[in-house]
């Protein structure tokens, strides 16, 4: 069909595939025309990836095509604990990274399965794609045409027995990446929990369901807690952030383009799914797509937009059927993309630990240089109003002085924001350079020499 991506295969009927590792074992299942609908959806199976070919560039600090299956990842997330501990987090606290960005990381982020966190307006399908995934229903499951889900909800392994977590027991527990979510509060932490189950998926990855985005005065009414703020943590931790938009609603409201907007950062990490997408004859699917493409396109500024993907995940027989073959088409890409993330998981970690070192390496020069604008005696005040007033300019000379490149620098409303509630600059710790040198050593000498002690020789 002419404007929709998709691929050239036969139709396959409703219930779920199942997916063994690369595309080429995506098993596409019977017809099943004849049967009844099912009540409940068949859980998604996924096992790991193939391996990806190796690679022996990895001296010369080119992992791209490394085979993960040569190294020991317990060694190399071990490793990744002790560098941050030991040449990251002690810039984070003496610069107070923590007030500008977020607090620091903990064991439990480096541990942690890869984590899929949905996202979008209400009533498009979020919680039913988690229990499509899922194969059944999973305790404290809402779903309904109005705005259901009013809460944060983390879908986590549990082979033992179901139960729901309360948000402040789940914040308060060691072993969960969720330590770092208690500083938002009760009012935050009463809109948050975790399910344990028992389900194949979950043995690789976490799912975290999320409140509707609303619309018009309803996005200002209601949140108690920082939601943006929330949704930015979450972001940060994920390993694929997915965006659902249903083809009948494709309007973006302000809050929504706000979240679309904080996952700028995580671009490589954003995919889009255009749900419910039976519903529409092909025709009208063409014009759809099209049309969400453009919205896209003109909320994130960039001349490329993410992946976007096509489906309906639901228990039900597809509507209407002409596109029944792009839909299945679809639907292996998207498990094919959630199924290589345990693969890729220890890839992950090292980019965004380097993302993070590089974010915290900026901000600390941009403190150093502030401060030392700051007057010794009288005349605090009103010169760090004007810093702060002019802070696009000082972070140009920041960049110049220090070659510190531009792509690097934080948000300025979100510092500039951050600065006013801090009251003397001058408080801030003298910048110890030496810090600044070994933490540099984590690009180009650390990690690679971590990579070969994790080498496993066969």
């Amino acid at each position: 069909m002419p404007g929709i991506p998709g691929r050239n295969s036969a139709p396959g009927g409703r219930p779920q595939a199942t997916y063994q590792g690369g595309s080429s074992n995506y098993q596409r299942p019977p017809n099943t025309s004849q049967q009844q609908t099912q009540t409940s959806p068949p859980a998604a199976s996924f096992t790991n990836p193939p391996n990806i070919p190796a690679s022996d560039t990895i001296a010369k600090g080119d992992p791209s095509n490394l085979d993960l299956s040569q190294f020991d990842k317990e060694v190399i997330f071990t490793g990744l604990k002790k560098m941050y501990k030991k040449k990251i987090r002690p810039l984070e606290v003496s610069s107070k990274y923590g007030h500008f960005h977020s607090p620091p990381l903990g064991p439990s982020d480096f541990d942690a399965k890869p984590m899929v966190l949905l996202l979008g307006g209400y009533s498009v399908g979020k919680t039913s794609f988690i229990r499509y995934l899922l194969g059944r229903d999973f305790p404290g499951q809402r779903i309904g045409p109005e705005p259901t889900t009013d809460r944060f909800t983390t879908i986590m392994l549990n082979e033992q027995a179901e139960r729901v977590v309360p948000g402040a027991a789940l914040a308060a527990q060691a072993d969960r990446p969720f330590r770092g979510l208690s500083p938002f509060g009760n009012n935050f932490l009463s809109r948050l929990e975790g399910v344990e189950m028992d389900a194949d998926i979950l043995k690789n990855i976490t799912l975290v369901d999320t409140p509707g985005v609303l619309s018009g005065e309803k996005q200002n009414a209601g949140r108690n807690y920082d939601y943006e703020g929330v949704m930015k943590w979450f972001a940060e931790r994920a390993d694929l952030i997915v965006i659902i938009f249903d083809a009948h609603k494709l309007d973006i409201s302000d809050e929504l383009k706000r979240v679309i907007e904080l996952m700028k950062p995580h671009s490589d990490k954003v995919r889009v799914l255009l749900n419910k997408a039976d519903m529409v004859d092909a025709q009208q699917l063409m014009r759809v797509y099209g049309a969400l493409m453009w919205s896209l396109g003109k909320v994130m500024l960039t001349p490329e937009v993410c992946r976007v993907y096509i489906g309906s995940f639901w228990e039900h027989e597809l509507k209407c059927k002409e596109q029944e073959a792009l839909l299945m088409s679809e639907k292996a890409d998207l498990f094919n993309d959630i199924a290589t993330l345990p693969q890729n998981a220890v890839m992950r970690r090292i980019n965004e630990l380097v993302k993070r070192a590089r974010s915290v390496k900026v901000h600390a020069y941009i403190i150093h240089y502030l401060r030392k604008q700051m007057p010794y005696t009288w005349g605090r005040k009103e010169k760090q109003r004007k810093l702060i007033d002019r802070l696009e300019r000082e972070f140009v000379m920041c960049a110049r002085r220090y070659e510190l490149p531009k792509g690097d620098f934080p948000n300025l409303g979100a510092f500039k924001q951050a600065l006013l509630e801090v009251k003397d600059l001058s408080s801030f710790q003298k910048l110890d350079k030496r810090m600044v040198k070994e933490m540099d050593k984590v690009f180009s000498v650390d990690i690679p020499e971590l990579l070969q002690k994790a080498r496993m020789t066969p």
